[in-house]
């Protein structure tokens, strides 16, 4: 018959794992953060590039004291400015990001301050629900009907679409067709005097 372990032995024994365990993610984590940041930065760039309809270049601007500079500020809120093979601008990319249905969604748009209407949209992250709110990302109608669209946006029932500032929602998924309409008006109602008047 065994004799069963001290209380102080199970303790210890808890201990030494937990300890071992968080050394493993420590160690786990710092060997694959570099390579994480490096696929968000090429999956932004990828995003960049096709809101913008594939610029000859893009430069970022960063927000500091109430205008868009391009002098580098890490901390600062940022837009993309997408450029033609003659450096002229073609357009802004803005990132941004608000609560859905399930979590927050995280989208970037390609905009053109002198026309005021969408160049594009992509949705970058988002936990909606599979089938109905993932539709955001994965319907191609919905996501095809932002290019060239006016703006502030208005929402509209599917099928619905009659003027240029409409988007026709998605049925089953309105909070997260209408999520990614506030984000867009909302990123607008900020950026949109500063891309005007950007140097």
């Amino acid at each position: 018959m065994s004799t069963p372990a001290s209380p102080g032995r199970i303790i210890g024994t808890l201990a030494a794992a937990g300890a071992f365990a968080g050394f493993a993610l420590v160690f786990v984590h710092q060997a694959t953060a570099p390579r994480i940041a490096r696929n968000k930065a090429a999956a932004l760039e990828r995003a960049i590039r096709e809101v913008l309809h594939d610029p000859a270049s893009y430069d970022t601007l960063y927000f500091v004291d109430g205008r868009l500079t391009p002098e580098t500020a890490p901390d600062a809120a940022r837009v993309y400015r997408g450029r033609d093979a003659d450096g002229k601008p073609v357009g802004f990319a803005i990132v941004a990001a608000r609560p859905g249905f399930q979590d927050t969604v995280r989208l970037i748009f390609g905009y053109d301050p002198r026309t005021r209407r969408l160049l594009g949209m992509r949705v970058l992250e988002s936990k909606e629900t599979p089938g109905l709110g993932d539709k955001i990302e994965k319907d191609e109608a919905f996501v095809g009907q932002f290019e060239g669209t006016a703006t502030p946006l208005k929402g509209v029932p599917a099928g619905k679409r009659a003027a240029d500032e409409e988007v026709d929602m998605i049925t089953g998924a309105t909070i997260s067709s209408r999520t990614v309409i506030r984000i867009i008006n909302e990123a607008l109602a900020r950026w949109g005097p500063l891309l005007e008047a950007a140097p």
